[in-house]
């Protein structure tokens, strides 16, 4: 019978040495852990809070953490202390609920954004134009920028390139050029809503924050009516990068259907680092039955469970 260390090793030698691989350890004592970190491993997951905060102290102390799950904005204190990546950011409202924590505890949170990519319903997530609404006017708001941001001849935008999502006249090449900048730092719009002005509403029926720049036209792509921002109700999300897409495939075992699913984040992992955002740079898809699959479609990063650890136990 193979042992944790076997297991990895095998992996390790099947696994492009661009791929990162995460060893997903919920459900699994430390016992286990320990026998994986002994094997090299230093990269592990956790999907619930709890869990996750019980096992950081009985591990080295550099063993880097990435939260893999539902987290809900009453956890966070179990989590972000912690981890070096929230994989799982399925929201606007967790969005904003992180920035507050980081703020308040001067850390820089590292994040992926969440495409709802599965054929299940019970799965979380962002659409496409959520994400590249989330992308572009968080960059174009960056705290960072300047008042005045110069023009460049070689400038490329998420809002240059996605001329479907876009409505209206009048974006510049001044504002092309800022959706260029770094997204260490990121501002939305008003928390509340502008007066008499429609809020978006996400998939799930949420209703989202009014989240566009002044001077940039509302989204038609959506159809869902994208609000303004309200000049004088700035909302700052601060001390959040935003780092690169997440998604899991359909429980199935249609491989075929698998590929069209990792084939689509793909496609919109591509789109976003065509547009030249910096630190954009990691697309977390592949599991233990299907990380072949997500390597051929640009995953930059593998979270592997069962083939390391065996069944889980509950």
């Amino acid at each position: 019978m193979s042992t944790i260390a076997d297991r990895l090793g095998d992996l390790k030698r099947e696994i492009p040495s661009g791929v990162q691989l995460v060893a997903v350890s919920k459900f699994h004592p430390v016992e286990r852990l320990m026998e994986a970190y002994a094997a090299g491993q230093r990269v592990f997951a956790e999907s619930r809070p709890q869990e996750l905060s019980a096992k950081v102290p009985q591990m080295p102390a550099d063993v880097q953490w990435h939260f893999i799950g539902h987290l809900q904005t009453n956890k966070l204190k179990l989590v972000l202390p912690y981890v070096s990546l929230v994989q799982s950011v399925d929201s606007l409202h967790l969005l904003q609920a992180i920035s507050t924590w980081a703020v308040a505890n001067n850390k820089v949170i590292d994040v992926l954004l969440e495409l709802h990519l599965g054929a299940e319903q019970t799965k979380q997530g962002f659409t496409e134009d959520e994400i590249l609404s989330i992308l572009a006017f968080s960059s174009l708001k960056s705290t960072e920028m300047k008042d005045e941001v110069p023009q460049t001849a070689s400038s490329s935008s998420i809002l240059a390139q996605n001329k479907d999502d876009i409505s209206g006249a009048g974006i510049s090449s001044q504002t092309a050029s800022a959706s260029l900048r770094p997204l260490p730092t990121i501002v939305f719009g008003a928390a509340t809503p502008c007066p008499k002005t429609p809020v978006g509403r996400s998939r799930s029926g949420k209703d989202f924050p009014p989240i566009i720049p002044e001077g940039i036209p509302a989204l038609t792509g959506h159809g869902r009516g994208w609000p303004w921002v309200c000049e004088d109700t700035p909302a700052p999300l601060k001390s959040i990068r935003i780092r690169g897409l997440m998604g899991m495939a359909s429980n199935t075992e249609d491989m075929a259907q698998v590929e069209g699913e990792f084939a689509r984040i793909e496609a919109l992992y591509k789109r976003i680092k065509a547009s030249g955002l910096e630190g954009f740079d990691i697309l977390s898809i592949g599991m233990s039955g299907d990380w072949p699959l997500a390597v051929r479609h640009g995953a930059t990063m593998v979270r592997i469970g069962t083939d390391i650890f065996g069944p889980r136990e509950y």
